[in-house]
């Protein structure tokens, strides 16, 4: 049985077309810059976000933490929101690589908001942590955009303390195709952003910080002290490029098959769906506890993979939140296939937790 996964975007594997360009890749050392296949890939993105450079890195995580490496003195604060990827996703290694604290703010659907930020940002003294950077994520992790108009709102407030944004744009790309803009406009409200290869785009590795050529310059030499220094990593860039040049305009067909996922959810008793705008559809279902353990293999028998759900106590009930993603390989077969499973899988769990 060929299986669905629907975990996330990051389970996409290279298309036919990306696997023969990695295997007739012109590469050369990257560390001495002579990879031909990485450099037009950092000169494509650089371009396409409206940047003066990029820098090919690892993972999205490697490329965020290496931005706050970069931009920021050790011992200073960074402010962010605090559902973040930044924040809830890796590994605490703000800490550990660039030696800053993390201050988060409430930012609801990932919206941080001038008052807020006012209210945290600090001068250096005797006492405080001074803010060095803010960062901002668009689209964010909870699978809503962040409007430019907001963006803006922080952009001002940064530019009156004097203080970089750093944009963690993993899905820029889908944002901008939610938002009718072009990565660029997003990405031009920010001193530097990460953008991901190898989620929606189906690149199966990789990411880019773009930013000024100064602060580039600067982050290759950081970047050379996380151990990013590849090689002849062009192998990689060339998927990246046709992830890059290709990938971007299929991204409004993934949206609109979440769209349908999640009218179909909500049909269904006891599914409550949120109303995202990108690839993600996040639901929550109340049922009885014992169902949890249950689910994740139900799917699986059906040949979908999801994963297993967190649990939240509402009035005395237990609540499932639930996340699917659409992604490159998810066509108009294989949402037929997830439709019927929910059906089925809900069905059976809310009638009898022990069928499921």
């Amino acid at each position: 049985m060929n299986t669905i996964d629907i975990r996330s975007d990051t389970v996409t594997f290279p298309t036919a077309a990306m696997r023969k360009a990695m295997a007739e890749a012109d590469v050369g050392d990257d560390v001495y810059g002579d990879d031909p296949t990485i450099n037009e890939l950092e000169k494509t993105g650089a371009e396409l976000l409206g940047k003066e450079a990029a820098l090919f890195v690892p993972s999205g995580t490697f490329g965020n933490q290496l931005a706050l490496f970069t931009h920021c003195p050790r011992g200073t604060e960074v402010l962010l929101g605090e559902e973040c990827h930044i924040i809830q996703h890796e590994a605490g290694a703000a800490s550990v690589i660039a030696g800053v604290q993390t201050r988060t703010i409430p930012a609801p659907d990932g919206v941080l908001t001038g008052p807020e930020l006012l209210t945290r940002l600090r001068k250096k003294d005797l006492h405080a942590s001074p803010t060095s950077l803010i960062c901002l994520e668009n689209a964010h992790s909870m699978g809503r955009t962040v409007s430019l108009t907001a963006m803006d709102e922080v952009r001002k407030i940064a530019n009156e303390w004097n203080l970089p944004v750093h944009l963690d744009g993993a899905r820029i790309f889908n944002a901008a195709t939610a938002l009718g803009c072009s990565a660029a406009d997003i990405a031009k409200r920010c001193d530097s952003v990460m953008f991901c290869l190898s989620k929606g785009l189906c690149a199966p590795v990789g990411s880019l910080l773009a930013g000024g050529k100064s602060f580039i310059d600067e982050a290759r030499l950081k970047r050379k002290i996380m151990g990013g220094g590849m090689r002849q990593a062009g192998i990689l860039a060339a998927a990246g490029l046709i992830a890059l040049t290709e990938h971007p305009s299929l991204l409004a067909d993934d949206h609109k098959r979440a769209r349908e996922l999640e009218k179909a959810l909500t049909e269904i008793p006891g599914i409550s769906a949120d109303t995202g705008n990108i690839n993600m559809v996040f639901f929550s279902w109340t049922a009885k506890k014992e169902s949890a353990g249950m689910l994740v293999n139900a799917f699986r028998s059906r040949g979908i993979i999801i994963n297993a759900p967190e649990l939240k106590m509402q009035n005395g009930e237990t609540e499932f939140i639930f996340r699917f993603v659409t992604h490159h390989w998810i066509g108009d077969k294989e949402m037929e296939a997830i439709t019927e499973a929910c059906r089925s899988v809900f069905k059976d769990a809310s009638d009898s937790p022990a069928k499921v």
